[in-house]
């Protein structure tokens, strides 16, 4: 299996102009133990993958950093050609404990910056009790306008080299946009193509804020059939290309101009999800996909819901 360049995107709302890979490899939680998770990523480094997402609250940052210290020390790689990305949990998401969950996480990560950092939620909760789901009764006011600042601190420190969102709607952002002096670089947010976030998209796109889909083959909620991957259409499209449908899900994402996390720990499947830059979706293919019936999959993380979360 031959290592893929992977295509970068500039992330415009950094002084460096720092590049992204559009495409990284997800460790959202899962029960996998932490060997494979390990494994995996030394094999994604070997097909190509340079850029890793994870957050505190995953419970895989531990794992990660143990594999990209092998990896860098096999000279597999070595910390400049990666892109490494962790999120500030809503524990966490108060002005004065930003830094210190920053430094916590390095810690655990055993690097000495990330390239991105994401407030991973727009909600504060008490500090020090996480549990998932949210409790309700524990959420406390966010205050995005401390919150930021804390945030571009981190960048003036050196501990990261971009900041950013994740899970803001447009009002969201708008809010955070009247309060920032360094705009957020990255909006990381479900996007799939049952839930193709036209708004949201149009909205980055005009303040240079590049976006980056979890879930992107809309996997991640055990909620009935996968609307993505068993869609007939989809199926016939892929099968015109000679392709798979998660292949047509990550290369519809590509054209978009936005970045994907697609999560796999599945050799034959990494490789398949980078085997996506040397062929493209046609204008027929591109109005069928525009057909496709929209709803979010991930309702929030708290319980119970709320309805203002997504502003919609």
């Amino acid at each position: 299996m031959d290592s893929v360049e992977i295509p970068t995107k500039v992330l415009t709302n950094t002084s460096s102009q720092l590049k992204m890979p559009v495409v990284g490899m997800g460790s959202a939680p899962d029960f996998t133990c932490k060997k494979d998770t390990k494994d995996a990523i030394i094999e994604a480094i070997k097909q190509g993958y340079r850029h890793f997402d994870t957050a505190a609250a995953y419970g895989s940052e531990q794992a990660l950093g143990e594999a990209l210290k092998e990896a860098i020390e096999l000279g597999l790689v070595t910390r400049e050609e990666l892109f490494v990305t962790s999120k500030l949990w809503v524990t966490e998401n108060h002005p004065h404990l930003v830094i210190p969950a920053l430094q916590k996480s390095l810690k655990t990560l055993q690097l000495d910056y990330l390239d991105l950092y994401l407030i991973h939620w727009p909600l504060s909760s008490q500090p020090g009790k996480f549990s998932f789901p949210i409790d309700v009764a524990d959420l406390l006011p966010f205050d995005v306008k401390g919150v930021w600042e804390s945030m571009e601190e981190s960048l003036k420190l050196g501990l990261t080299k971009a900041i950013g969102v994740s899970n803001f709607s447009v009002k969201k952002l708008e809010n955070l946009l009247s309060v920032a002096t360094v705009l957020p670089a990255v909006n990381q947010v479900e996007m799939n193509l049952a839930w193709q976030q036209k708004k949201l998209r149009e909205f980055c796109n005009a303040n240079g804020i590049v976006l980056t889909a979890f879930s992107p083959l809309r996997k991640g909620a055990s909620r009935g059939p996968n609307e993505v991957m068993e869609n007939d259409m989809l199926k016939e499209i892929a099968d015109a290309h000679g392709k798979s449908v998660a292949q047509i899900s990550l290369r519809w994402l590509y054209e978009q101009g936005v970045t994907f996390v697609p999560k796999s720990y599945d050799k034959e499947r990494m490789n398949q999800n980078l085997c996506i830059f040397d062929w493209s979706l046609t204008k027929e293919d591109h109005e069928k996909i525009d057909q496709i019936k929209q709803n979010r999959l991930i309702p929030g993380p708290t319980k119970p819901g709320l309805n203002d979360l997504y502003d919609d």
